[in-house]
């Protein structure tokens, strides 16, 4: 090779070494094999030369060629995966970093407090049991012991459907009860489950929302008694509110589901609000026996088997385990109010005292 080809073929590999990033080395390769490079230039000149030099001059302009092509190319990569890796530096998020505080997301009140329901009815040995939000009437009432005149299938309290000629009528779920029946229609004794999730009635002030939660417990078994029915719900009070000794009284009611019926209250003040304190009661829930009619509809002989069930509002006791005031104020996706009663999505539900 000629002196000339000899110090292109050496400064060209000196400044590709020395190219620090890709438009450094776009400037060496142009320079080099662009239409006005340097050995592009040389091969031009060809054309003046006698033939015999003409044929050595380009079997040697041709190997210079080949060999700084390769060269360049394999700059090229290397420089291409050096800019990949910089960059992928550079935009890394370290998923081990802890969740922002500041502007970070929150578990909604309901949501926890479904949580901390499963947790300690989960620690009671009850499974979760889910249904349709859309309900046929023989679901939502007739099985469960309401007959056709019963108030609670006016129009006025309930949200019916469209249903075709022929079919069984469809309703939006006024709790969760169904989900009961369905348990019993599927699934042979011993039963105990409880059933979280949404209903929908036709009110709507600060105390009632035509969407709400509920949440419902079924035990059905041999020998079942009302003292089971009143530990149950007991232990689950204390364990909820965290007050290992609440107050509970149990007050003979009516549900056309249960009998005997009760409705349960806790202890609280009025004028405070504390729970646990002063001389007052609240209602939190009801509950009772199932009805031996009950059973027999889902097929289960209610001389063999008893059982209790009881249902809470899940909004009501949100509201008073955390102070809140307005029922609405759960569904108006206000940013504030959701940080301020939100719970942080790392912390899970645990169980409290009383289990």
């Amino acid at each position: 090779m000629s002196d000339d080809l000899d110090a292109l073929r050496q400064e060209t590999l000196i400044a590709l070494d020395a190219a620090g990033d890709l438009r450094a080395w776009d400037a060496v390769r142009v320079a080099t094999l662009g239409k006005s490079g340097r050995l592009t230039g040389l091969l031009k000149e060809l054309g003046r030369a006698a033939p015999e030099e003409r044929r050595i001059r380009g079997a040697a302009l041709n190997r210079l060629r080949d060999e700084l092509t390769l060269a360049i190319e394999a700059r090229g990569r290397s420089l291409e995966a050096e800019a990949l890796n910089a960059r992928l530096a550079s935009e890394r998020v370290d998923v081990t970093l802890p969740v922002p505080t500041g502007g970070g997301g929150s578990i909604h009140p309901i949501s926890r407090t479904i949580e901390e329901m499963v947790a300690i009815f989960g620690a009671m040995g009850f499974q979760l049991a889910e249904g349709p939000d859309i309900e046929t009437d023989w679901h939502n009432f007739s099985a469960l012991n309401t007959p056709s005149h019963h108030p609670a299938r006016t129009d006025h309290d309930t949200f019916y459907l469209p249903t075709p000629e022929g079919e069984a009528t469809r309703l939006l779920r006024t709790q969760t009860s169904p989900v009961q029946i369905r348990t019993m229609l599927n699934q042979a004794p011993p039963i105990r489950v409880i059933v979280p999730g949404r209903t929908y009635r036709a009110d709507h002030d600060a105390t009632h929302s035509p969407m709400f939660h509920q949440c419902e417990g079924l035990v059905v078994d041999r020998g079942i008694t009302l003292g089971h029915l009143k530990g149950c719900v007991i232990e689950f009070l204390r364990a909820y509110f965290d007050q290992p000794t609440l107050p509970v009284r149990f007050r003979a009611s009516y549900f056309p589901f249960t009998e005997p019926s009760m409705e349960i209250d806790i202890g609280w003040d009025r004028r405070s609000g504390e729970i646990g304190g002063g001389s007052d009661w609240l209602e939190v829930l009801g509950s009772g026996m199932v009805h031996p009619r009950v059973l027999a509809n889902c097929g289960i002989d209610p001389r063999e088997f008893t059982g209790f069930a009881f249902g809470m509002g899940i909004e009501r006791l949100t509201m008073l385990k955390n102070g809140i005031p307005d029922l609405r104020s759960f569904y108006e996706s206000d940013i504030r109010w959701l940080r301020h009663y939100g719970s942080s999505p790392l912390l899970p539900a645990l169980l409290h005292e009383g289990l």
